[in-house]
């Protein structure tokens, strides 16, 4: 449903989330290493990450990227998909066709509109918070 980018934003999101509650500060490579990504592909994705406002990049010696505490739990799934894949997930076709709609719907239109709907409610109520506390915890993980 997301593209490989927007797996890897959301994955990236959530360590960088998990190491700033300790105030750390983690460099591409550990990233990359930890979300099982490329390192030049992760490198864009973190790009657009910073230019839409979800995580901060600190240059030099010590830099890394970093979010803020105080806005982790401000920070909705929507927002990092919307950065990487855009909204188009909220109205695409779930046949892919090019012309789908209420007027002219695919066969599977009103079925996949309830999906439709139903993801973008939990992208919009699920915040970095509570996704990056679970993998602190160890209730959930994101590397096997």
């Amino acid at each position: 449903m997301f593209s490989k980018a927007c797996e890897y934003g959301i994955r990236a999101s959530i360590f960088i989330a998990k190491n700033s509650f300790e105030g750390k500060l983690v460099s591409p490579k550990e990233i990359s290493e930890e979300i099982n990504s490329p390192k030049a592909f992760t490198a864009k994705i973190l790009q657009a990450l910073v230019r839409h406002d979800i995580i901060k990049s600190l240059k030099g010696a010590y830099g890394g990227f970093i979010i803020d505490k105080d806005t982790i739990a401000t920070i909705k799934l929507t927002q990092i998909v919307e950065a990487i894949d855009g909204d188009k997930i909220y109205s695409g076709c779930g046949l892919g066709l090019e012309k789908c709609d209420e007027n002219h719907p695919c066969p599977m239109h009103d079925k996949f509109k309830v999906i439709r709907d139903e993801l973008k409610h939990m992208l919009e109520t699920t915040n970095l918070e509570e996704l990056a506390l679970g993998i602190k915890s160890g209730a959930s993980f994101l590397k096997i």
